[in-house]
């Protein structure tokens, strides 16, 4: 892991607060793509015993000498209130999060060049019929699980090390639109 960056402080109200939104594939654009485990478009294969839905995803994993790689994550469950504190990103590779069991997560995201731009922060409830692929460089803050369960993590991996962590000034918290 690469060394943190500065704390953030721009961009932050007083009330340290994002509305939590739904992921869907227009509010989602600027920082990645949504893959829709149950959309329309499946095809039967094997004689009919199974069937089979292509997600297109705009997978960019060979920076810096890397390489595809299949991870399985396990993640532990986390409260739904629990703030983003800090954001992460990799510049050399994109990252696809595929629920495995249909587990829920939440999704903080920002773009921004050499720090998370706050203006730009987004917070995204992903439904265990979604997973997601982050664009290269984009900030996000590691899998944050909503119940205890494994996703499928399709990355780079090569002989450097490529996560960059940006520790934020105070903590953010989501809101509800009913809030």
């Amino acid at each position: 892991m690469q060394k943190p960056l500065q704390p953030a402080h721009a961009g932050l109200t007083h009330s340290a607060s994002v509305r939590l939104q739904s992921l869907t594939a227009k509010a989602f654009a600027p920082y990645g793509q949504v893959l829709q485990l149950d959309a329309p478009g499946q095809r039967a294969i094997n004689q009919g015993t199974s069937s089979r839905l292509d997600l297109l995803a705009d997978l960019d994993l060979h920076g810096a000498n890397g390489q595809a790689v299949l991870a399985v994550f396990h993640a532990q469950a986390q409260s739904p209130r629990t703030p983003c504190q800090m954001l992460e990103r990799h510049n050399w590779g994109s990252q696809s999060f595929v629920p495995l069991l249909g587990a829920c997560c939440r999704l903080w995201v920002a773009t921004g060049a050499a720090t998370p731009d706050l203006n730009t922060l987004a917070c995204f409830e992903v439904s265990g019929q979604q997973g997601f692929t982050l664009h290269k460089g984009v900030w996000h803050h590691p899998l944050m699980a909503l119940e205890a369960s494994s996703f499928l993590v399709i990355e780079r991996q090569g002989p450097q090390e490529d996560c960059e962590v940006f520790t934020l000034l105070q903590a953010v918290h989501p809101t509800w639109p009913a809030d």
